[in-house]
């Protein structure tokens, strides 16, 4: 009884840890989205004023507050914006690829599959020679 209860208790932490995995995985996701996003806004931007006159005024958002500045002054700092923002989605990109080879490795280590998706893979389990083995699974199946 107490082996069950331990077994149980394991399987709920496989599933703990592997939902934990794919929720950061999903944030890096989200955050990556958000920020090409906004790299296409930056990006639009530049190229609007980039046939602007350069003494034209024009307004930045800096910090919930408008700013009246020059074209001039405004360009290069949304070019660097651009730049630093192509980085860090470099590094979320090398961050999601990292996270996504931990989660495969975790389902691996732990036989974890999720439901639906080993049914389309797997032939039927019936091999019509009536003698009725099973296959043992001590994997976790997660919904």
């Amino acid at each position: 009884m107490a082996s069950a209860a331990a077994k149980q208790i394991a399987a709920e932490q496989v599933v703990a840890g592997f939902n934990r995995l794919r929720q950061e995985q999903r944030g890096l996701a989200s955050k990556a989205a958000e920020l090409e996003m906004e790299l296409n806004e930056h990006t639009l931007v530049i190229d609007t004023l980039k046939d602007v006159d350069q003494s034209r005024k024009c307004y930045r958002l800096v910090g919930g507050v408008l700013v009246e500045r020059t074209v001039k002054e405004v360009l290069p700092a949304l070019q660097n914006n651009k730049e630093q923002i192509n980085k860090i989605i470099e590094t979320l990109s090398a961050q999601l690829q990292a996270k996504g080879r931990e989660l495969n490795e975790f389902r691996e280590k732990h036989n974890i599959r999720i439901m639906g998706e080993d049914e389309a893979k797997q032939p039927p389990k019936d091999n019509g020679d009536g003698s009725g083995a099973k296959q043992s699974s001590a994997g976790v199946l997660v919904s």
